[in-house]
């Protein structure tokens, strides 16, 4: 039994009864792509993520997901996710900064008094704790269709997802 070219249905004569469109000789190439396929169902064109997916995505593991998304090609045309991905990255480095100030900070006070040294102990908790929480909620609003700009660091992303 063939199927019609224009819209996949059963065809029983020499035209189709969804659509009216002439069958006769159908082409091995219009039958529909997908054996077993229902009457009537299209082929679904190449799906992506979402704009809020992607967005999410790009602050899952940090730098490497904000860059990946830079890369990739659908994707580093949108603004929203190119935002989100700068932000992930400037985001990160800035962490990276203040955790590697922290450490010598804290080798610099060990080395005048060894109790100064130990006082730096719930910065570090503090700073960690705030930085998960931060990643949370980045993660959250982001995947909700949310748009968070960070202080410093969101003015910067928007100037370079320009």
């Amino acid at each position: 039994m063939p199927f019609c070219p224009s819209c996949g249905a059963k065809v029983d004569g020499s035209f189709c009864g969804s659509c009216g469109a002439r069958v006769g000789d159908v082409p091995p190439a219009a039958m529909p792509a997908q054996a077993g396929a229902s009457p009537g169902a299209a082929v679904p064109a190449a799906a992506g993520l979402q704009d809020n997916v992607a967005g999410a995505l790009c602050y899952l593991l940090g730098i490497i997901t904000g860059v990946l998304f830079l890369v990739l090609e659908p994707y580093n045309r949108n603004r929203q996710v190119r935002f989100h991905a700068f932000q992930s990255i400037f985001l990160h480095v800035a962490l990276i900064a203040v955790w590697i100030a922290l450490a010598m900070l804290g080798i610099m006070m060990r080395g005048i008094f060894s109790i100064f040294g130990l006082l730096l102990i719930p910065v570090h908790f503090i700073v960690g704790i705030g930085a998960f929480i931060l990643w949370i909620v980045l993660l959250v609003k982001t995947f909700n269709g949310g748009k968070l700009v960070l202080p410093v660091i969101g003015p910067l992303a928007e100037k370079q997802a320009g």
